[in-house]
């Protein structure tokens, strides 16, 4: 009796899911492509595991592999000036400063490690446009920040989401309102003809980026 009931205990802990290993499923209403079963996204999770627990966010991570956004990724996972993995998760901004309230996301740099906050109105938002923002957040490793440095990320982010929608159209799910915010910036990207003319123009005009610096570490030019 003792053997048969060891044997149900190891058949039971073969069939456990992959968010009682830890980790937090995509949300079922959340529509990924095709090639992301839960399957593949269970063999890719161990390399994000560090970065966050949300299987989403893994998702996300991965769909910038052969992206501009590629750089993002690596950076995301250990490769930036601090030598660790960024950590990832949704939160409310507010609690940081209720000035943050109504972003989109923050990078966030405490005792010496990096944060990507993003506001919870996007947690059933497609991967692909959240990969698009962690490949903006990602560009901001430090203390400091600029017009430089936004313009530059605000690009990052519109370069990302056009690669993105190339490979993975489905992502452009109308109803998000951050696949919105994608969709315009991507529009000034086009309307630039791929320049930063337009993106520029709109970064500076920024009213949250108003007491910003021109330049700052790593963003002297733009």
């Amino acid at each position: 009796m003792k053997k048969i009931y060891i044997l149900l205990l190891f058949i039971m802990l073969l069939s456990v899911p992959a968010f009682a290993k830890g980790y937090e499923p995509v949300p079922s209403n959340v529509k990924l492509p095709a090639k992301y079963t839960q399957d593949y996204i269970d063999k890719i999770s161990p390399e994000y595991s560090k970065v966050s627990n949300e299987q989403i966010f893994h998702v996300a991570l991965d769909m910038l592999k052969g992206t501009s956004g590629d750089f993002s990724r690596k950076a995301i996972l250990g490769y930036n000036i601090t030598q660790y993995p960024v950590k990832i998760e949704f939160k409310d901004l507010s609690e940081i400063d209720k000035a943050y309230s109504t972003f989109d996301a923050i990078g966030w740099k405490k005792r010496g490690k990096l944060y990507i906050y993003i506001n919870p109105k996007h947690q059933y938002a497609p991967p692909g446009a959240l990969a698009a923002l962690l490949a903006h957040e990602a560009l901001h490793q430090d203390e400091y920040n600029s017009l430089s440095e936004e313009t530059y990320a605000w690009t990052m982010e519109a370069t990302v989401w056009n690669e993105i929608l190339k490979l993975y159209p489905e992502s452009n799910n109308l109803d998000s309102s951050l696949v919105t915010r994608e969709n315009i910036l991507k529009q000034l990207l086009e309307k630039g003809n791929y320049t930063n003319k337009y993106i520029k123009k709109t970064v500076y005009a920024n009213n949250g980026y108003k007491n910003l610096p021109l330049t700052s570490p790593g963003f002297e030019n733009n």
